[in-house]
């Protein structure tokens, strides 16, 4: 902690910089943000699979399963408005740390409140894909008592020349792939929302997929700077290897601009202080200016904690996937 503290930013945000020296920085941060991913896993065919399809009130859900690598597979569950019958908008919703899928679909609970946003999403006619991240859900191996499975599964990563987290990304590109295929999906009308860890999950992903059409990450945008000094705030499915003063969280989510993202910050959040969320989206309204794309920013600052919000996350969807006129591609 005292070297991230005493660590300086080799290429800062412009402050005072003009339009032009923005995207100079921003192009900047894209190659410096690619090196520090490394290298993406070998394709493979999805070679998709149905295994169970469940009626619920409102959708049907299926359970599905497809290939992203060699020997390495997505458990998913898709979930599909009853009353859909046309190609429409579709959204990943990505977990945080606890159960798994099984936490944003509904079907399990934690401490974190209101969470179950794959299923809030899908009622109000989304398609949703809800996957589980590797070290989650049906994923997640069998540890010795004290083995932490971010932790142990980055040690494993390492020695085989990988990082848990641009493997993570790469299964949710696959995760995109699998919603394109599907016959009640436009691909032109994907988003992506995630909270904790799905909130690293879905600004990195937004960051390097262009597909995604809009994004809404709550409770992680803030600072490394800020966020490191909360104790046992790190974990081993977050971290790339050189980061520490080569990329801030500006400097990734300047790669989503001038698409739409939302912000969702709790005023009491412990883990990603509210004021650093709101300097590094002061800066980032700098970056959506130099597109003309002000609007297509939002930042929801609520009465609450480390939790999802979704009061402004479920209209910002309608306004920027819902509608056919509303279909925004960069």
């Amino acid at each position: 902690m005292s070297r991230m503290a005493g660590t300086a930013q080799e290429d800062p945000f412009p402050d005072d910089g003009s339009p032009g020296d923005v995207a100079a920085w921003r192009k900047r941060c894209r190659e410096r943000f690619d090196q520090l991913l490394g290298p993406f896993p070998a394709a493979v065919p999805l070679a998709p699979e149905t295994l169970e399809t469940v009626q619920c009130v409102g959708y049907v859900r299926h359970k599905v399963v497809f290939d992203s690598e060699h020997a390495m597979s997505v458990p998913a569950y898709l979930l599909v408005p009853e009353d859909r019958t046309a190609p429409g908008p579709a959204v990943l919703a990505i977990h945080g740390h606890g159960p798994g899928k099984s936490h944003v679909c509904g079907l399990a609970h934690t401490a974190q409140a209101n969470a179950d946003y794959a299923r809030q999403l899908v009622l109000r006619g989304f398609v949703v894909l809800a996957p589980d991240l590797r070290c989650f859900g049906e994923r997640l191996d069998d540890l010795p008592s004290g083995h932490y499975a971010c932790d142990t599964n980055l040690v494993h990563a390492v020695m085989a020349g990988a990082t848990p987290l641009t493997q993570n990304i790469w299964d949710m590109a696959r995760a995109l792939d699998f919603l394109e295929q599907q016959p009640l999906v436009d691909p032109a009308r994907l988003g992506v929302a995630g909270l904790s860890y799905g909130g690293t999950m879905s600004l990195f992903l937004a960051a390097c997929d262009q597909r995604i059409g809009a994004a809404v990450v709550s409770g992680y945008l803030s600072s490394w700077a800020s966020s490191h000094a909360v104790p046992l705030n790190m974990c081993g499915s977050q971290v790339l290897p050189g980061t520490l003063g080569r990329v801030e969280h500006v400097d990734i989510a300047a790669l989503v601009a001038p698409r739409p993202m939302l912000i969702e910050s709790g005023e009491a959040d412990p883990l990603f202080p509210v004021e650093a969320a709101r300097r590094t989206v002061g800066q980032l309204r700098r970056v959506y200016a130099a597109f003309g794309a002000g609007d297509r920013l939002q930042h929801d600052v609520f009465n609450g904690g480390h939790e999802w919000h979704g009061q402004e996350a479920y209209p910002f969807f309608d306004r920027w996937l819902g509608q056919p006129h509303a279909s925004v591609r960069f």
